[in-house]
C-alpha cells in the first residue's frame, strides 16, 4: 500500500482543510498501552503477583483446543497514521487502519 506524505485533509484545530504530514506509529503493546489497566502488567505487579487474569487451574482446566479454524497469526497488521498539520502543527490519529502487509511512504 503506497501513501503519500502529504495530504490535504481536514484539521480539527484550524477548522480548514490544510495541507498534512503523514507519518507511521507502532501500535503498543499491553504492558506500554494502558499501564494501570485492571489486569495490565504493571498492575498485576503491584499486587505482588507473577500472573494475570485466568482461573489459575481452579475450576477442572481442561487443555486448550489444537484445531480451531480461527486460531493462529494474522497476515496483516492494521495501518496507524498520524497526521501534522502544516499549519499549526497539531497531530491527530487516524480513526480506523486498513488492513496491510506492507505500507510504503512515498
Amino acid at each position: 500500500m503506497k501513501v503519500p506524505k502529504l495530504r490535504k485533509r481536514h484539521c480539527p484545530h484550524c477548522n480548514k482543510h490544510t495541507e498534512q504530514k503523514v507519518s507511521q506509529s507502532k501500535g503498543k503493546g499491553r504492558s506500554k498501552a494502558r499501564p494501570l489497566s485492571r489486569m495490565g502488567t504493571a498492575r498485576v505487579r503491584m499486587r505482588g503477583q507473577k500472573r494475570g487474569a485466568g482461573n489459575l487451574g481452579k475450576y477442572g482446566s481442561k487443555p486448550p483446543i489444537k484445531n480451531w479454524k480461527l486460531t493462529g497469526k494474522k497476515q496483516s497488521k492494521k495501518t496507524d497514521f498520524r497526521f501534522e498539520c502544516t499549519v499549526c502543527k497539531k497531530k491527530t490519529i487516524q480513526k480506523e487502519g486498513l488492513r496491510a502487509k506492507k505500507v510504503e511512504l512515498i
